[in-house]
């Protein structure tokens, strides 16, 4: 519960810095009056646990992949369980557009968590706000600097730090409340109700704003894979979600005495001596915040390369004992460029809270999507439970993000743009690689013929190992090896790796050989989709393919395809042929990627059309 604290709530937790503001002078301004404090308050209370509690910790987090959640990992759980139905093709393209989205989301929290938080030095003097911009990219730069040595020793700190950060929240909340507890009354749902009766265009509008308290909610699942559903579960309900409300009805209590206090009601709740050392603590619990998401943009990336959505990435690890701890320079340094632009751009986090949620609110509409063929197709629930559940959360994901979709000209094109940019950088890939092995199959032989074909060839003393990215078929750099060499190794390995839709495969169900004849064997080694592959040591293991490895008389023959973008054959178009070309240059070896000896690595190259 300690981590899941540190780790899963940092985003949610920090809401309470622009939600209620944002709800009364953002892109839509209303008067700071009990209707609305009441209203907005309601709002919040109930989208809480609607969305949170009921949608991602009753029902989203017993969708489980092998204990992994998020959109890829329910992807691949329904995928698996309904393999080659007709819709199969559009629930990819969903599962894909929610990791696009998030990727808008990954550069817009830190940004507007940091800046928000900075942003109480003008509350403690007006004179420190020249200072706000600079503090807040010295900040950034300092947390994308320290990710390539890893988050271990810093993430142990992270629990206390939020836990004294939640503690704060419900001090302060209390501490207004006593001045008026009629506030509470504000929890029943006949304010929101009231207060859409009063002015139904201002609280659809209002929506928008009030979302920002949610943000964050998806973490929760995405990150049930480290902690567990129980200790996500307990926390949520034992700690934050009181702590979060606590804060807020303090905030509204704060305004029913003082209404100017909307220009930033969550450090005005604080006396004058506390503000600065509040000042302090937010700043840190917003940087464990973007700590949280930079660390899911990595596992997110992970695993779509693994899915075959994305280039190999150069990947480091962090932790010599967690596996899950990895950093992916590219996607770092991108992200903090994005982050610093953003900052720069958009000056303040009132105008950065215009773009901010509606790439949320997008994954989360997704999510009931897939939720919804889950429980319609997998789990067989009772058609009319199922149908008020999922129409349910259809209907407050579709409000919100209605809601949303009018913050589109003050800044949520920017997400959209992101999201697009990835959508076709994800597709182009992965079409790319589907047509690139269709390409390869149409000038290969079947394995038992090249069998045939090579029995009068010379062999070569020691082991030959040919990386396949099929399990049908002979790779093209053993064709081109038999036609440009004339020899043939001793033992020849025809190696898959094969990424199946599980997050991890047993170690006894890791290996599959097969003894074609004449010193030929296919192995093939299966990993999960949040799993790196170790091939020398994986190797190592087998027993049945020929004898036992030695790495040192073992060569490993690589195919590196250069791809020609044409038109002469009904591909993709013709600058999607380039883009996937130049991601092709661009990616890892894959020596680098599987962990090859650097010293025992061949690479044969080819020119392939598609």
């Amino acid at each position: 519960m300690l981590g899941a604290i540190g780790v899963v709530y940092g985003d949610i937790g920090t809401s309470p810095l622009y939600a209620m503001k944002e709800s009364f002078i953002g892109p839509h301004p209303m008067a700071v009056d009990r209707l609305h404090i009441f209203g907005v308050l309601s709002l919040i209370f109930w989208s809480l646990m609607l969305i949170v509690t009921v949608k991602y910790v009753a029902v989203a987090m017993r969708a489980d992949n092998r204990g992994e959640g998020g959109s890829l990992a329910l992807l691949a759980l329904i995928s698996r369980s309904l393999p080659g139905r007709k819709w199969t093709a559009s629930l990819v393209t969903m599962g894909v557009l929610a990791t696009c989205l998030f990727y808008g989301d990954a550069m817009i929290t830190p940004a507007i968590s940091v800046l928000s938080a900075v942003e109480g030095l003008t509350i403690v003097h007006a004179s420190l706000e020249p200072l706000v911009i600079p503090i807040s990219i010295a900040i950034l730069v300092g947390l994308f600097l320290i990710q390539a040595r890893g988050t271990a020793r810093v993430g142990a700190m992270f629990g206390p730090i939020v836990m004294i950060y939640f503690a704060t929240l419900a001090a302060l909340g209390m501490h207004n409340i006593v001045q008026h507890p009629d506030i509470l009354t504000a929890l029943s749902p006949s304010w929101a109700i009231e207060f859409f009766f009063y002015n139904p265009k201002l609280a659809f509008l209002a929506m928008g704003s009030v979302f920002l308290a949610v943000t964050g909610a998806e973490t929760l699942y995405a990150d049930m894979g480290h902690f567990g559903r129980r200790a996500i579960g307990f926390s949520w309900l034992g700690l934050v979600y009181p702590c979060l409300m606590l804060n807020y009805l303090g905030q509204g209590a704060l305004l029913l005495g003082n209404p100017a206090a909307v220009e930033n009601p969550f450090y005005l709740m604080a006396p004058d001596w506390a503000r600065l050392p509040l000042v302090g603590i937010a700043t840190l619990a917003t940087i464990i915040a973007s700590q949280a998401v930079i660390s899911g943009a990595f596992s997110v990336t992970h695993q779509a390369v693994q899915l075959g959505f994305l280039p190999r990435l150069k990947t480091l690890h962090t932790s010599a004992k967690a596996a899950g701890q990895i950093y992916i320079p590219a996607i770092n340094w991108t992200l903090l460029v994005m982050v610093i632009v953003l900052v720069l751009g958009f000056q303040k986090s009132t105008n950065l809270a215009s773009a901010y949620g509606i790439a949320v609110t997008g994954t989360m509409l997704i999510t009931t999507v897939m939720l919804a063929f889950l429980v319609f197709q997998v789990w067989n629930w009772n058609r009319i439970v199922a149908a008020l559940v999922i129409g349910t959360f259809a209907l407050v994901d579709g409000v919100y993000f209605a809601s949303n979709i009018t913050k589109i000209p003050d800044g949520g094109w920017f997400p959209l743009v992101v999201a697009a940019v990835s959508f076709t950088i994800l597709t182009t890939w992965a079409t790319g690689r589907a047509l690139m092995r269709k390409s390869l199959e149409e000038s290969s032989v079947p394995l038992q013929v090249f069998v045939k074909s090579a029995a009068s060839a010379f062999r070569a003393r020691g082991t030959a190992v040919f990386m396949s990215s099929t399990a049908d078929g002979i790779p093209s750099a053993l064709l081109h090896n038999l036609k440009h060499n004339q020899v043939v190794h001793e033992r020849v390995i025809i190696l898959t790796v094969k990424v199946e839709g599980v997050p991890h495969i047993d170690p006894e169900n890791r290996i599959e050989t097969n003894d074609v004849g004449s010193g030929f064997f296919r192995v093939i080694l299966h990993y999960g989709f949040m799993e790196e592959a170790d091939i020398p040591g994986d190797l190592a293991r087998v027993t049945d393919a020929g004898g036992p490895f030695n790495m040192m008389t073992t060569s490993f023959f690589l195919g590196r395809q250069k791809l020609i973008a044409t038109k002469e054959k009904p591909g993709m178009a013709l600058w999607r042929e380039r883009l996937f070309a130049w991601m092709l240059k661009s990616s890892e070896s894959a020596m680098e990627f599987f962990r090859l000896p650097i010293n025992r690595v061949i690479e044969l190259g080819s020119q392939v059309q598609i």
